[in-house]
């Protein structure tokens, strides 16, 4: 397969990695960048702290400086997006009218925000994905002193809300499941990250459903008939997780299915299973299933989207015949981080409802100093497959090679131990 044209789709951190590594990698041909944003790329994780505090302004966020972008001598489209894909022709179809053909094309449009029924209508209702989301919910709570609800206590609420605390506003995160972080830690280690926010003033209500938005704040789900509680705020944020933007490849013959279904190789797959020649993705746009764990897995998060692009990237000129390589499964552990207060959470592995989770350094509770600080590791059976640590950086990365290893559980606590 001749490769002269690579078209990337989402000028992501993704579709950055891609387009870089295809230079590294010794593509000499045309890469076209496609982005829905005016903007070049720039680093998701600060939106909803550093930046969304003040702390930091836009230019600080941009993921390359301005030459070095222009150094990677790509074409860039910003402002239009993929409006459908038609890989036995291998056009790209854009929302400006125009057609892109290629030979390559990866696929990392990301995610968009779950929003609730009629979200648009409410001027004080905000959602946090894009640099334009945090700027505008930045201006209204720069101040301090607004009433403020968060709605969903996954990462992103719980990012919000800490920096909306910090700011001098009152702040209330609604929750519909019994814990914060549910699906990424589970219910246990949840709890104590939502007690560290209580301890610092955030209101926090767990099992509750939301009925409706409200032109002065939330209206919470009544029983009986009855009209249910309304939680008064001056600012909402929305934070109820994202859906893969993949609805723009519904007629492309791609396989979708909360995410575009690819092989272990990053290559997409049509909807009877097979490979699609030339198609790929990366980022939190796809699903895979990973080898290291024997499961399919869509991650969101940082790290994984740096390493899928890369990955991607190198898996597509493999395919092609380029060199002597042959397309690499990626079997990652996955990893991510989130910053709240002075509380940094990190992870490593997998989490599952039914996990076994045992603190084996450290613990839950604050220490003589107020802090917190513990390692948990997670289990299935007698295997560890995942090390979450709170303020214990060195801690949660030296379980990486337990998790490569996938060693049992009386080897991973073994080896915890002599990080004492």
């Amino acid at each position: 397969m001749d490769l002269d044209r690579i078209v990337v789709v989402g000028a992501s951190l993704a579709g950055l990695r891609a387009a870089e590594t295809l230079r590294t990698e010794g593509f000499d041909g045309e890469v076209v960048i496609v982005g829905a944003e005016p903007h070049r790329p720039y680093d998701r994780p600060p939106l909803s702290k550093k930046l969304l505090a003040g702390e930091w302004e836009p230019d600080r966020i941009h993921l390359r400086q301005p030459d070095t972008f222009d150094d990677l001598d790509v074409e860039w489209r910003f402002g239009v997006a993929g409006a459908g894909l038609d890989p036995a022709a291998g056009v790209l179809h854009l929302t400006d009218g125009t057609d892109l053909a290629y030979d390559g094309c990866i696929i990392a449009t990301g995610a968009a925000c779950r929003r609730l029924p009629e979200q648009s209508r409410y001027g004080h209702v905000h959602e946090v994905r894009t640099l334009d989301d945090s700027m505008r919910l930045r201006a209204e709570i720069a101040d301090g002193g607004k009433r403020v609800v968060v709605i969903g206590a996954g990462f992103i609420g719980l990012e919000v809300a800490a920096t909306a605390k910090q700011l001098g506003n009152e702040v209330t995160v609604l929750e519909g499941g019994p814990a914060p972080l549910m699906r990424g830690l589970g219910a246990e280690m949840g709890s104590a990250i939502g007690a560290m926010h209580v301890a610092r003033g955030v209101t926090l209500r767990c099992d509750v459903r939301v009925d409706r938005l409200h032109d002065d704040g939330v209206l919470l789900a009544g029983t009986d008939g009855a009209e249910g509680e309304l939680i008064e705020a001056d600012i909402v944020v929305v934070g109820i997780g994202v859906v893969p933007a993949t609805a723009w490849l519904g007629d492309s013959g791609l396989q979708v299915r909360d995410g575009v279904v690819c092989d272990e190789t990053l290559n997409a797959l049509d909807v009877d299973g097979n490979t699609v020649p030339g198609v790929y993705a990366a980022g939190d746009v796809l699903r895979w299933p990973n080898p290291l764990f024997g499961e399919e897995m869509r991650v969101e998060h940082w790290t994984n989207a740096a390493e899928q692009g890369a990955a991607a990237a190198k898996n597509l000129l493999a395919a092609s015949g380029r060199g002597d390589a042959a397309p690499e499964p990626y079997a990652p552990v996955p990893f991510f981080w989130s910053d709240q207060f002075d509380i940094r959470v990190q992870f490593l592995g997998r989490a599952h409802a039914d996990d076994a989770v045992e603190v084996v350094l450290g613990s839950t509770e604050p220490g003589d100093d107020g802090a917190v600080k513990f390692l948990a590791l997670y289990r299935q059976g007698d295997r560890v497959h995942g090390a979450l640590g709170v303020n214990a950086p060195r801690w949660v990365m030296k379980m990486r090679g337990p998790l490569l290893e996938q060693a049992s559980w009386d080897d991973a606590v073994a080896h915890a131990a002599t990080l004492a």
